[in-house]
């Protein structure tokens, strides 16, 4: 194969060796089904270059043995690796307010290296989810808010003007929810101010199938935030090659552990509009 010059990784090639800033590639891990230890290292040992990181998607590690989990995240520092809880934070709430740093420090010991905190599940006021962020960040862990582009319209900051330090009634909770791109990228830029590492945005919920893609929320979001500070969560597989036709192969992307090798195909090559398959009959020379 090295006679094929397969993945170099040249800095203007494609995206540089791992650690990586841009071109971020995170595979989801245990969550619809059983992800055996045998099937990720498989994945690692075939694919670990390829891969920056592996989020316990859906709350999963709440489920597991800490044994199994301690093994896991063990495997894939070997493999530089990097290890993401999913949206489970929100579940915190109702245990008091210190579970969130007792949360963050079973993290640590357990290996993660980073915590997604849902800020659409949390459904907390701004500044609490800033206060969350930093002590994600004073635990040593890296933080990861995640944004949809929908709010709940309660959420939606009133404009009127008020006096300095008055008592503000709260809106009551809806359930009509409002798309709204500037709310989304406000609180973004605030989480980012407070140190976090990443902002993942829900790429689902901009839309369900590529052909419907709001390419405008998508531009207005990468276009205020850059490339390197935003991952976007591509499951459906149409949706992951739209994000690298159009912004190529720095974008980051948050993916099945089933597309990762066809998203490293997508990344590496020119992709044209007759596009039908990764491993096309060019793929094959015998």
């Amino acid at each position: 194969m090295a006679g094929y010059g397969w993945k170099t990784f040249f800095e203007d090639e494609d995206r540089p060796e791992k650690p990586r800033r841009y071109g971020v590639t995170e595979m989801r891990g245990p969550h619809y089904s059983l992800f055996s230890q045998n099937l990720l290292q498989e994945v690692f040992d075939s694919m670990g270059q390829f891969v920056d990181g592996l989020k316990f998607a859906g709350g999963s590690h709440s489920l597991m043995p800490k044994s199994y989990i301690k093994e896991v995240t063990n495997m894939a520092h070997k493999h530089n690796v990097y290890v993401s809880t999913g949206d489970w934070a929100e579940h915190l709430l109702r245990r008091g307010p210190s579970a969130f740093k007792d949360y963050i420090e079973e993290c640590k010991q357990l290996g993660f290296d980073t915590i997604e905190i849902d800020a659409g599940s949390l459904g907390v006021p701004e500044e609490v989810l800033l206060r969350y962020v930093r002590l994600v960040k004073s635990g040593g862990l890296r933080a990861k808010p995640l944004f949809a582009v929908k709010f709940n319209k309660s959420d939606i900051p009133m404009n009127s003007d008020r006096a300095f330090g008055s008592y503000v009634v709260p809106k009551p909770r809806t359930s009509e929810l409002v798309e709204d791109v500037d709310l989304l990228i406000r609180r973004a830029e605030r989480c980012l101010e407070a140190g976090a590492d990443m902002i993942m945005i829900d790429a689902d919920d901009v839309c369900k199938q590529a052909d419907s893609m709001r390419a405008d929320i998508i531009a207005k979001v990468i276009g205020r935030l850059g490339l390197e500070k935003t991952m976007f969560e591509a499951s459906n597989p149409k949706t992951s090659e739209w994000f690298i036709k159009q912004y190529g192969p720095r974008v980051n992307l948050f993916v099945d552990h089933s597309q990762v090798m066809d998203l490293e195909c997508l990344r590496g090559r020119n992709l044209g509009k007759d596009h039908a398959s990764v491993l096309g009959s060019s793929y094959f020379l015998f």
